[in-house]
């Protein structure tokens, strides 16, 4: 048997010996690689975090201790160690699998649950103040990546830590790496202590004196003060141990026996400790040590070779090389126009930018609020800014957007990737909300194309308006379409008609245009109904005149959107006849008033909330039927007459 499938929970884990750990770990990494190469995930995250992982579970009692693990992508090494080494594991990121972060819903050992990086250390520092207020005795474990460090919530917290508990463990996995390579100021702090010859020759040196000597243990205020005196010599002292907290390390994350003495220190510690331990990314994979940016998180891979599976032949271009491929293109004819990312290089496709253009490119780190104000204050100057971040990390910068982007009339665009579902990671990334969150900020433009030639289209169209533009485009491949010979600017609030039609009308936004016209087609084969199609293209503004003009002759209104219903565009289309009093009846398809899992692909989710296109068509005709009162369904033929 092996020692993996003897570990049920983490009491079997206690009972191993030291010597059978290394194998342990070895069977963990076969197993992240097996299931990560057929399912895609977060591969280099957790090869990093294994002997990490293992040390926390043996040293501490989860679930009373409680581990807060910052974005819980690296939690899949946690996930087999407390009772989850069976099927859905292996099927992790699937409709029958587990999620790919951690959630309090999966296990009781998911103490928080996580997806947006930064809110490990405010969620762990909440819960040992609420140990200490409930006079429990529990350990709270913050395990935070380097570029948590980063996020403005992270340094909030950092803040306050001393003045809210006595006792709190924070772990910095040090890799050097989020995403993409970090940047900025602590990036280059936390590499100055780790290369340091200097404080780490010493350092060493006196973990060396503590092994060899008796009763060495009882020497660490000593060793403490000793290594206070040597990091204030050569590095000013330690950062953390200014905002009161110990500091102890750089560490070596693969080495047990050094993690399990120094997890051990901490727990009997009376103040709060930050340990610093150094990690590999993708550790045990070379392909992911060659490319830890590649293999942070990949679609299905070939273990042996690292390669890619290979996708659908002729596959259409994703939005984001499409969008980053314009945009070199649109910066090379005007300087002014830069690009900003929020760490996210590659996924927002910005990564051509930075190679082609490095002089207007901006990497702000994981730090949405400062990127969106950094972007006003840069178009405050006569710069033209393009901010991309994917919609579901964009709420994080809301008010940004509102008091310092929308009420100043700012010329800034974003482009939002991944609005619409991101089946695999689940509902912490689904991009369902920016409709909602943006249609109620005054003086804006929200738009969204049909394909990849309308995104084209609509970039140009943000860099000609007066004031903030948002365009929103779904994760992955676009549609296939034949590439423009030129881009042009859209009239601004105009939507447009994809096919006439007098009986019903289908307003459609974004890729749903294509669905739209197909359910159309079909409706009018099968019982003669004429059916309209409209590419709303504008959120806001919204092409008022031809809805009401529309709806003054239909019978009914269709909207079809990739966003929740709730104050989605199906509500700005029901407003606008509300306003105009307008007695069209209205059905709006979106998705529900719930958070959506995560799933296998897109299609399955869609199916299970009744948005799949036979089950719209089913719900367009049962409306339909139900408001048309002149109507009469022929049974037999399944034909529709006029009376």
């Amino acid at each position: 048997m092996s020692l993996l499938n003897s570990i049920q929970g983490p009491e079997d884990l206690k009972i191993l010996s030291p010597d059978q750990l290394p194998a342990l770990a070895d069977e963990i990494r076969h197993a992240l690689i097996e299931t990560t190469s057929v399912n895609g995930g977060h591969v280099g995250p957790n090869l990093g975090v294994v002997e990490l992982s293992l040390a926390l579970h043996r040293v501490f009692d989860s679930p009373k201790d409680r581990f807060v693990f910052d974005v819980s992508h690296q939690g899949y090494v946690h996930k087999l160690l407390t009772g989850r080494n069976d099927a859905p594991f292996y099927n992790i990121r699937k409709s029958d699998g587990y999620s790919g972060f951690l959630c309090r819903a999966e296990s009781e050992h998911d103490c928080f649950g996580a997806g947006h990086a930064g809110t490990a250390l405010s969620a762990a520092l909440g819960m040992a103040s609420a140990r200490d207020l409930n006079g429990s005795d529990e350990h709270v474990v913050a395990i935070c990546g380097d570029a948590a460090f980063t996020c403005g919530i992270t340094m909030e917290a950092l803040n306050n830590v001393v003045h809210s508990t006595k006792r709190l463990i924070v772990i910095l996995n040090d890799n050097e790496w989020s995403i993409d390579k970090n940047v900025g100021a602590l990036s280059k702090y936390f590499n100055e202590l780790i290369t340091n010859p200097v404080y780490k020759r010493l350092h060493e040196d006196v973990q060396s004196f503590l092994d060899r000597v008796p009763g060495g243990a009882s020497l660490r205020k000593f060793a403490h003060k000793a290594k206070e005196e040597t990091k204030d010599f050569v590095l000013n002292s330690s950062l953390f141990e200014k905002y009161g907290l110990r500091y102890i390390g750089p560490i070596d994350g693969h080495n047990l026996d050094d993690l399990h003495r120094y997890l051990e220190f901490a727990k009997a510690s009376e103040e709060p400790v930050f340990l610093h331990v150094i990690t590999e990314k993708g550790r045990g994979l070379p392909v992911a040590l060659e490319k830890p940016e590649k293999y942070h998180g990949t679609s299905p891979f070939d273990p042996q070779t690292g390669k890619s599976l290979p996708g659908k032949k002729g596959a259409p271009p994703k939005y984001q090389d499409v969008f980053g491929n314009h945009l070199v293109e649109m910066a090379r004819q005007d300087k002014k126009i830069v690009g900003i990312t929020g760490a996210m290089p590659s996924g927002t496709g910005l990564s051509k930018l930075r190679d082609t253009l490095p002089g207007q490119y901006f990497d702000v780190g994981i730090a949405e609020e400062h990127a969106v104000l950094f972007a006003a204050g840069l178009a405050t100057s006569g710069i033209k800014p393009v901010v991309a971040i994917y919609s579901t990390f964009l709420q994080r910068a809301y008010d940004c957007i509102i008091h310092d982007v929308a009420l100043q009339h700012l010329n800034v665009l974003f482009c939002m990737d991944r609005a619409g579902l991101s089946p695999n990671d689940g509902p912490t990334h689904h991009g369902l909300f920016d409709i909602s969150y943006l249609r109620c900020v005054p003086g804006i433009v929200v738009m969204q194309p049909k394909d990849e030639n309308e995104l084209i289209d609509m970039m140009e169209t943000g860099m000609d308006i007066e004031g903030p533009a948002f365009i929103r485009y779904p994760r992955g491949e676009g549609i296939g379409c034949l590439p423009k010979a030129e881009a042009e600017p859209l009239p601004v609030g105009e939507a447009e008609v994809i096919k006439p039609g007098q009986d019903l009308v289908i307003w459609a936004l974004g890729p749903m245009v294509y669905e739209a016209s197909q359910i159309a087609q079909e409706i009018e084969s099968e019982t003669g109904i004429e059916v309209g199609v409209v590419n709303a293209r504008f959120v806001k503004p919204l092409d008022h005149a031809l809805l009401h003009q529309q709806a003054n002759r239909a019978k009914l209104i269709v909207t079809m959107e990739d966003h929740v219903r709730t104050g989605g565009f199906g509500s700005a289309v029901q407003e606008s006849l509300a306003e105009a009093n307008l007695q069209t009846s209205i059905l709006s398809l979106g998705w529900p008033d719930q958070f959506v899992p995560h799933g296998s692909n897109v299609q399955i989710l869609r199916k299970a909330a009744g948005l799949d296109p036979a089950s719209i068509k089913s719900s367009v005709l049962k409306r339909f039927y139900q408001t048309a009162k002149d109507w009469i369904p022929h049974l037999e033929t399944g034909t529709a007459h006029k009376i």
